[in-house]
This record gives structure tokens, sequence and C-alpha cells, in this order.
């Protein structure tokens, strides 16, 4: 992220509001808007991202209005982006919406709605039949527009009710590293660099890399560490592995964040994923990602007989489906090596209940 020769980031200056107190403004064409906090600090750069976003949103706004034809889906979508129901949605969700919805009115934007029927939805969707994650995505998101199309008398029904999604048997996602993975990226990565950092920040504490990326020492607390999630706005406690425990006692501590660019700037999401990548290929693990990072620490916490609601409490999931989903890599071999000793620990002790004195025949009576 650019710096300005103030120290700031990009389109920010200090100026002096009516009181004559000094504050950091954020002055791009269309928002001007003070930031509260201290400069580069998480919350800071909350707020920082916030003002951005608004600020494309509005360029993108203004492009649709120039494009969109009364009763065109192009204008749905101009109308839902100025909607309550995307405005409250997460930047992070609203970013996703809005490449999925950008794709889409590309190609079909200057259909008119009234003709818009659920055969033709299907027929879409089917194209997309080689990507059936995108596919269903892209369905989720046009019931939702389709939706305001309804509420707004465009359309009578929504066409894409009924559709069907894909279900995906083949692929599982991003690929969940396995332990020989890990220890091969270990052995290309010392535990003095920002790359094996990296790896211990995402292994132990199951955050979406969205929060690695601002984790601070104003995070630590003691012997674990506090933060407030970006995609579910839950704070999170977690207790600090004795391995990355290790890891940041070698971290630098004159940074706001644990992990920096090679200018000691802040990880943008997107910049971090592409630089762990090539941290990755490095150790010649070209199919591994931070994102599976994630899934390996819930793997793990699932061959160690972790329950559903206790994997939950430390990745954060609000959905126990979701955890499911993350754990299916858990090694079947080990799972039941793991059942089986269950098993074989609850019939000795049924025998022990039944029969509290092995050495005595059952119907022998003391005197």
């Amino acid at each position: 992220m650019l710096r300005t020769k103030s120290g700031l980031p990009k389109h920010c200056t200090y100026q002096l509001d009516a009181s004559g107190k000094r504050r950091v403004r954020f002055r791009r064409a269309g928002v001007s808007t003070y930031l509260t906090g201290v400069p580069w600090s998480e919350d800071f750069m909350r707020q920082y991202a916030a003002a951005l976003e608004r600020h494309a949103s509005q360029h993108q706004q203004i492009g649709a209005e120039r494009r969109s034809l009364p009763g065109s889906f192009s204008a749905l979508v101009a109308s839902y982006y100025n909607c309550p129901a995307f405005r409250d949605l997460k930047q992070g969700t609203q970013r996703v919406r809005r490449n999925v919805l950008e794709r889409f009115r590309a190609e079909h934007g200057h259909r008119r709605l009234k003709d818009l029927q659920r055969g033709h939805i299907s027929h879409i969707i089917g194209t997309r039949a080689a990507t059936p994650e995108a596919a269903n995505n892209l369905l989720k998101v046009l019931r939702v527009v389709l939706n305001l199309g309804v509420e707004q008398g465009l359309i009578a029904s929504n066409p894409a009710i009924g559709v069907k999604r894909y279900r995906n048997r083949n692929s599982e996602g991003h690929h969940t590293w396995t332990e020989q993975e890990i220890a091969r990226f270990k052995a290309a990565h010392p535990i003095n660099t920002r790359a094996r950092l990296a790896l211990e920040l995402m292994l132990y504490t199951a955050l979406r890399r969205s929060d690695v990326v601002g984790l601070g020492w104003q995070h630590v607390q003691g012997n674990r560490i506090a933060v407030r999630q970006r995609k579910t706005d839950k704070v999170v406690t977690l207790s600090i592995h004795p391995e990355l425990a290790r890891a940041l006692a070698a971290a630098p501590k004159n940074h706001l964040t644990f992990l920096t660019t090679e200018r000691g700037a802040a990880f943008s999401v997107a910049g971090f994923g592409n630089w762990f990548r090539k941290q990755c290929n490095e150790a010649g693990l070209p199919q591994c990602s931070a994102h599976g990072l994630r899934k390996a620490a819930c793997r793990r916490l699932a061959e160690a007989g972790c329950s559903a609601n206790e994997i939950a409490a430390i990745s954060g999931h609000a959905s126990l489906r979701e955890v499911e989903r993350y754990t299916r890599a858990a090694s079947q071999s080990h799972l039941a090596e793991q059942a089986l000793t269950r098993q074989l620990r609850a019939e000795r002790e049924q025998k022990f209940t039944q029969n509290p004195n092995p050495g005595l025949p059952k119907a022998a009576k003391l005197k």
C-alpha cells in the first residue's frame, strides 16, 4: 500500500478540523471523511477500506446508471447496489457479489426483466457446469437480486426460484494441507522468516486470512490472542499453541501487524494470498494455499477427537455444517483407530461395572 510523504495511506492527509484539532482526512472524488484512531492501526485501516469501498461503489453506480435501460436487468442491479440489503453486507461480501453481478451484467444486462423466464436462468447456470461452485454462487446472487425485482413490481415472480443447484461430487474446494506438506514447508522456511510466521499463525489459530493479516501484538493478551473476526464480527479468544509462541518470540515488535510486506506495510487480503502462494511454490507445494491451512487446522482438531462445537469455537464457523465440510480430510484410518480405542475402553468399563472384583466368581459371597 502506498504511503504519502506524511506517512499516511494514499488519499489521506493531516488537516485541522473546525475546533483546530489535527485529524486525518480521506479525500477522493465524491468521498471526504475523517478517519479516527492511530494511522495504520486495525480500526483505522478498517475505516480506510470502507472509504475506498464507498468511492468504488459510487463510481460503479454512476457507470451502471449510464448504461442501464429502464426495466432491464442492468437497471435492477443498479437499484440493488443502492438498497439496504446490499449496503448492510460486509465489505468482502459486497465485493464478491459485485464481481459476480458485473460479469453477468456484461453479458445479459441489456435483457428486459419481463422476458426473463426460469428456462433462461437454468440454461445460463447450465453453461457453467464445469465450475459448479461458481454456478451455484451465481444462482444464489441472482435469487437475491430478482427477489428485489419482485418487490419493486418489475416481474411477477422470481425465475431463479426452482432452478436446481449443482452437487459438486468431485471437488472439495481448497486443498487441505497434509502433515508431510506442512513439514516440507517448515523445512523450506526457517522459524525466523515471514513465511514461517505466516504458516504458524494460520495453522495454530485457524483464522481466515482476512483476520490473520490484521493480527498484531495489540491482540495478544497474556497467553491468548483475542480478535474480532471481519466476516462474522464476533470476538474469538484463542490460547497460544507452544509452536506459535516460539514463532512469535522470533517476530519483530516494531510493526502494528505480525505480517508485513518487504516495505514494512500491512498486507491487503489479496496481496497476502498472492505472496503466500509464492512461498508455497518455493517450497515445492504449488497445490497448497493459505486457505488450505485453515482446513488443515480443523482437520488436526478433528483427528484429536474434538467435537464440531469445539472446533467451531476455535475456527469461528457459524455453521456446524461448514465445520463438517472442513474436516472431511481428517484421516479415516486415524479416526477409525480412535473409534476402536474408545469402544474397547467402554467395553472394559462395562465389564468392570458388571464384576468389580474380577478375581472372584460373580456368584461368590464373602463371609
